[in-house]
């Protein structure tokens, strides 16, 4: 029983990361993304639902994450220290800008967005946060392993890869080394189109009171 019961959980938080993928998401696409038979899949997306981490929309036959996940990953932000202070901040970049201007961190080997401010444009470039991202396809991500030494950037790209998300995106590590020694020598990061194409980003590392790389903010548009 244990064990059903770990494994019920594991594909429970599996379908609430495809929940926060999406902005809506019908019930077939999600089993098919989760590997799961649909009766299973729907038992418990309802069981989320009661729970207050899903919510079903009649009209369009479509899933989207409730409002207690919201909650919990708000709790995640309160942790981070920087996350409240860096919002003034964030929003006179995105006015100076008129583009959404964003907040990162590292996290197991991704880049997470912790907080954003989105522009008012009528076309404006989003990634919603907590959307993990790989870290060679962000500028955020670049900005921090900028100030890292090289055989720990290396022992990343290793790591984590290097996966093609565009056209545009890093394939190799030595391309991978040439674009943080880029980085390092202007100190600003930019990913050109490499996570999508149509979207550029500009971002640059925050330092801490120690001298640590904490965390990123960029402009994306």
């Amino acid at each position: 029983m244990a064990e059903n019961g770990v494994q019920s959980v594991s594909r429970a938080l599996t379908l609430l990361r495809l929940l926060a993928q999406g902005d809506g998401s019908r019930l077939s696409d999600l089993a098919r993304g989760a590997g799961l038979p649909v009766s299973t899949a729907h038992r418990l997306l309802t069981t989320l639902e009661q729970q207050g981490f899903a919510q079903f929309e009649p009209a369009a036959a479509a899933w989207h994450v409730g409002r207690d996940a919201f909650s919990v990953g708000m709790a995640y932000g309160r942790r981070l220290s920087f996350v409240a202070p860096a919002l003034p901040l964030l929003r006179r970049l995105r006015d100076a800008t008129r583009e959404t201007a964003n907040l990162g961190i590292l996290d197991d080997d991704h880049l997470v967005t912790v907080s954003q401010v989105e522009s008012r444009e009528i076309r404006r470039a989003l990634s919603p946060p907590g959307r993990r991202v790989p870290v060679f396809s962000s500028a955020m991500g670049k900005a921090i392993l900028a100030t890292w030494r090289d055989e720990d950037v290396l022992a990343l790209a290793d790591r984590a890869g290097l996966p093609p998300l565009t056209s545009k995106s890093l394939r190799s590590r030595d391309a991978a080394l040439s674009d943080i020694a880029r980085t390092r020598a202007r100190g600003w990061a930019l990913d050109d189109e490499e996570f999508n194409l149509g979207m550029r980003c500009l971002a640059a590392v925050v330092w801490s009171p120690l001298g640590e790389a904490a965390c990123a903010i960029s402009i994306s548009g």
